[in-house]
C-alpha cells in the first residue's frame, strides 16, 4: 500500500513538473514576436503556440487543414510554402522558405524541422514563423544602394560596370558590338550656381528620368557622375543605334525642362561614343575611350557627338604624359620669363615689355605655351604657374629700376583662373611692396574670358587694383567673345590690338575699318592702344598712320631673355633702331 502511495505521489511530482515546464515553455513562446505549429504525427494533432493569431486567423486540427495557411499567402510564393512545411515527403529534417502575404506589405520567414523515429518515420514537426518585414525592407535597400543612382533612379557606375562586363562575354560569344554612348550636360555648373543646388538636382532628375525610357533588354543607362551619363546599346543598329538615341535626346532638348518654382531651363549635351570590339576589349576601356572622346578638345565642339578615333588616344597619353612633366617643371623651378618689349609707335622709345612664359622640356626644346597653357588650365597648375610669373616679372622689374633710368612698364598676363581667387589682389600687392615698385609701372594683361562668368565681381575687383595705380590692358580684343559693351563698363587703362587683325591689314580693306574704329573709339575713351604682331614695315606706318599708340612685334623685337632686354637699355636708352 505503501508502495503504491509513492508511486503515486511520484506520478504526481513528475506531472506537476511537467506542467511546470509546459507553462514555463508557454510563457517564452508568449513573450516571443514569433509563432509556433507543432505537429504530433501519431496523434495527427496541430498545437499553436506564441503569436499565430497575429500571424494567421485560423484554427489547425489536422494535417489537412494545414493548405489553409497558403490562402494568407501571395500565389507566386504558396507552391515553395508547401513544399518546405511538407519537407518530411522528401525526408528533410529541416528547411526554410521566405514569402510575402497576401494583401499586405509583411514578409515571413518559415522555418520547419522535422524529427524521425527510429525506423526513419517522421515522429514531430515543428514549424516557426517569423516576421522579417524590416530586415527584408533593409536588405532591398541595401541592394537598391548597390544597383542604382539614389539621385536619379538609373543604374550607379559599379553596377553599369557589372551588366557590361557580362554583354561584353556575351557578345565575344555571338560576334555583336556594343556602343558606349557618354552624354554630359553642357556647362551644368552654370546652372547649378545660378540657380542652386535644389534645382540643379531636380534637373538631373528629370533629365535622367527621360534617359530611362531608353532602357530595355538591349539598352541600359546609368548616372555616372553628377553631370555625366552613359548608354551601353547591345547589337547597336539603324531604328536602334546610337545616332537614333542621339537625335532622340536632341529632339527633347528642343524643349526647355520646366522646374520647380516655375523656373524653364534649355540644355544642351555633347556626346562621346567608344564601340566593341573596335575601341576597346573590355568593359573599363570601352567607358575610358568614350570618356576620352568626350575630353577631346581638340576636334570636339559642345553639342554635338563625336566618335572614338586611334589619334585621339595617341593625343589623349601625350596630354598625360605632357601633365606629369608639367607637374615636375612647376616643382624643380623649369620654366624662364622671356621679354618682347613694347614701343612708342611714333618716337620708337620703349615703353615696356610682355613678360612671357617659356618652358624648355628635357629634351632641351621649348614647348608651346599654346600646349602647355591650356593643360595648366585644366589641371589647376595655372594658379600656381601665374604666381611664379609674377613673382619673377616683379623681381626683374625691380632690378631694372635699380640699373637703368627708363620707368619700363612691366605687362603681365594673368589667367581667369588665377585672377578669380579670393586672395588674387593681396599677393599682387605684396609682391608689389616686397619688390618697392611704383605700381603704375604693373600692368595686368586679361582676356575677355575673365568676364564670363560674373563680369560684376570682376569690375569689383579691377577697380580695387586701379585705386592702387596698378594698369589694366584688355588683351585679344576683336576675338572670341568680343563685345563694345565690355569697353563701357571695364576700367581699362590699355587696349591690345589682336594680332589676327594686324596680319591682314594692308591687304583687307574690311580689316582696316575694323582696325580704325577700335583705334579711334579707345583714343576717344582716353585709353591707350598697342598693337601685336608687327611684323613689317608697312605695318608700321599704316598704325602710325591711324595714330596707334605703340606697336609689339617681331619687326622691332622679338621676346628675349633679360639680359638682352638689359643690352638694349644700355644702348641707346631702350630706343628701337
Amino acid at each position: 500500500m505503501d508502495e503504491m502511495h509513492y508511486q503515486l505521489d511520484l506520478l504526481t511530482a513528475m506531472n506537476q513538473k511537467l506542467l511546470g515546464n509546459d507553462k514555463m515553455f508557454r510563457m517564452i513562446c508568449g513573450t516571443s514576436s514569433n509563432a509556433f505549429l507543432y505537429y504530433d504525427y501519431a496523434a495527427d494533432k496541430f498545437e499553436t503556440l506564441g503569436c499565430w493569431e497575429q500571424y494567421f486567423p485560423v484554427r489547425l486540427e489536422s494535417s489537412s487543414d494545414l493548405k489553409k495557411i497558403l490562402e494568407y499567402i501571395k500565389e507566386p510564393y504558396q507552391q515553395g510554402v508547401e513544399a518546405t512545411i511538407n519537407c518530411d515527403r522528401t525526408g528533410k529534417e529541416t528547411q526554410t522558405v521566405e514569402c510575402e502575404m497576401s494583401g499586405q506589405k509583411r514578409w515571413l520567414e518559415f522555418e520547419v524541422t522535422v524529427t524521425y523515429d527510429e525506423q526513419e518515420k517522421p515522429s514531430e514537426k515543428i514549424i516557426r514563423i517569423r516576421d522579417i518585414t524590416k530586415s527584408k525592407e533593409q536588405k532591398d535597400e541595401l541592394q537598391y544602394l548597390a544597383y542604382y543612382d539614389t539621385l536619379t533612379g538609373l543604374f550607379n557606375r559599379n553596377y553599369f560596370v557589372r551588366l557590361l562586363s557580362e554583354w561584353v562575354r556575351k557578345a565575344q560569344t555571338e560576334m555583336h558590338c556594343i556602343d558606349i554612348l557618354f552624354i554630359k550636360i553642357n556647362n551644368f555648373r552654370k546652372i547649378n550656381d545660378s540657380l542652386g543646388m535644389i534645382a540643379g538636382d531636380e534637373l538631373l532628375q528629370t533629365f535622367g528620368l527621360f534617359l530611362r525610357d531608353f532602357q530595355s533588354e538591349d539598352v541600359i543607362v546609368s548616372h555616372f557622375n553628377d553631370d555625366v551619363y552613359c548608354m551601353a546599346i547591345y547589337n547597336s543598329y539603324a531604328d536602334r543605334g546610337t545616332e537614333y538615341f542621339y537625335d532622340q535626346i536632341c529632339q527633347r532638348l528642343e524643349n526647355s525642362f520646366r522646374l520647380t518654382g516655375n523656373s524653364e531651363v534649355f540644355i544642351t549635351v555633347s556626346c562621346g561614343v567608344s564601340r566593341y570590339p573596335e575601341s576597346a576589349k573590355n568593359s573599363l576601356e570601352l567607358i575610358n575611350m568614350a570618356e576620352i572622346v568626350l575630353s577631346h578638345e581638340k576636334e570636339f565642339n559642345k553639342n554635338s557627338i563625336q566618335y572614338f578615333e586611334a589619334p585621339m588616344l595617341t593625343d589623349f597619353m601625350e596630354n598625360i604624359r605632357m601633365e606629369k612633366q608639367l607637374k615636375t617643371a612647376i616643382d624643380d623651378h623649369d620654366f624662364e620669363l622671356y621679354y618682347q618689349p613694347q614701343y612708342d609707335a611714333v618716337t620708337r622709345e620703349m615703353r615696356g615689355v610682355e613678360a612671357l612664359i617659356r618652358w624648355r622640356g628635357s629634351d632641351g626644346k621649348f614647348v608651346s605655351p599654346a600646349v602647355f597653357i591650356p593643360l595648366a588650365e585644366k589641371d589647376g597648375l595655372i594658379v600656381q604657374i601665374g604666381n611664379w610669373v609674377m613673382d619673377e616679372a616683379l623681381r626683374t622689374l625691380a632690378s631694372w629700376n635699380q640699373e637703368f633710368p627708363n620707368k619700363l612698364i612691366m605687362s603681365i598676363n594673368i589667367s581667369a583662373i588665377q585672377y578669380k581667387k579670393a586672395d588674387f589682389v593681396q599677393n599682387l600687392l605684396m609682391l608689389i611692396e616686397k619688390y618697392d615698385i611704383d605700381p603704375e609701372t604693373v600692368e595686368l594683361e586679361i582676356t575677355e574670358t575673365v568676364l564670363i562668368d560674373d563680369q560684376e565681381a570682376v569690375v569689383e575687383k579691377l577697380n580695387i587694383l586701379k585705386e592702387y595705380g596698378i594698369k589694366i590692358s584688355l588683351d585679344d580684343f576683336g576675338t572670341g567673345y568680343s563685345s563694345l559693351s565690355y569697353l563701357k563698363g571695364l576700367p581699362i587703362d590699355t587696349l591690345k590690338i589682336d594680332k589676327s587683325f594686324i596680319d591682314t591689314v594692308i591687304c583687307d580693306s574690311s580689316t582696316r575699318v575694323i582696325t580704325e574704329a577700335i583705334v579711334a573709339m579707345v583714343k576717344k575713351l582716353g585709353c591707350e592702344t598697342v598693337a601685336e604682331g608687327v611684323e613689317t614695315i608697312e605695318q608700321l606706318k599704316y598704325l602710325q598712320a591711324i595714330n596707334c599708340d605703340n606697336i609689339q612685334g617681331f619687326l622691332l623685337g622679338k621676346p628675349m631673355p633679360a639680359k638682352e632686354i638689359e643690352f638694349l637699355l644700355q644702348r641707346n636708352n631702350g630706343k628701337a633702331c
